[in-house]
């Protein structure tokens, strides 16, 4: 028989965990409970009413930006023409 050098061993070693734990991700978690979809829609709600909120807080800071601009040029006395934005469809 031939010896093989501890490097080797190691390697082997490190291949045999390495495929254990491989199994055991490639397990199926079981299907979510009625209780656990009914959480899951919530938060999804709550997700949604907050980006709308967070859109709307962010149109009307761009509004307020553009707002401010539109003055200044005005002020200093340029001519400010703003480009006609279609709305979505």
């Amino acid at each position: 028989m031939k010896k093989i050098g501890q490097k080797t061993a190691l390697k082997w070693a490190a291949t045999c965990v390495a495929l254990m734990f491989a199994a055991g991700v490639q397990a199926k978690l079981p299907p979510p409970s009625e209780e656990q979809k009914a959480r899951a829609a919530e938060a999804a709600a709550k997700a949604a009413e907050a980006n709308k909120v967070a859109a709307a807080q962010l149109n009307a800071s761009m509004d307020r930006v553009a707002q401010k601009y539109a003055a200044k040029l005005k002020a200093e006395g340029k001519p400010f023409k703003p480009t006609p934005i279609e709305a979505p469809k």
